[in-house]
């Protein structure tokens, strides 16, 4: 954790267990606002911040596996909320907008 002086936590890294997989939870406090991420080894969960779109355009060869759930402001919110949207390799693996950040997590193991 790291802290600003005189401020609260600005970068926290929490460990999440779903059904016994374990994800590396972060949560960083920016001005008006917070990025939010859950991961593990092969892919990832992001606040609405992440550019899904620009992943599939600009990175498609590094086939990267990563999804986008908007209006969240903690992790547990990031874990429970629909997904908006997902990269194509995601697609690939069967994780699909409107599955919820756990689900598709269980997916990327």
């Amino acid at each position: 954790m790291y802290r600003r002086k005189g401020e609260d936590a600005v970068v926290t890294v929490n460990t999440v267990s779903i059904e016994g997989h374990s994800f590396t939870a972060v949560s960083v406090s920016l001005p008006k606002t917070t990025l939010l991420t859950v991961s593990n080894d092969h892919g990832y969960i992001m606040c609405g911040a992440l550019d899904v779109g620009l992943l599939n355009r600009l990175l498609g060869d590094r086939k990267i596996i990563a999804g986008r759930a908007t209006g969240v402001k903690t992790i547990e919110e990031l874990l429970a909320a629909p997904l908006e949207s997902v990269t194509l390799e995601a697609e690939s693996l069967g994780i699909t907008a409107g599955m919820t950040g756990e689900q598709a997590l269980l997916k990327m193991c």
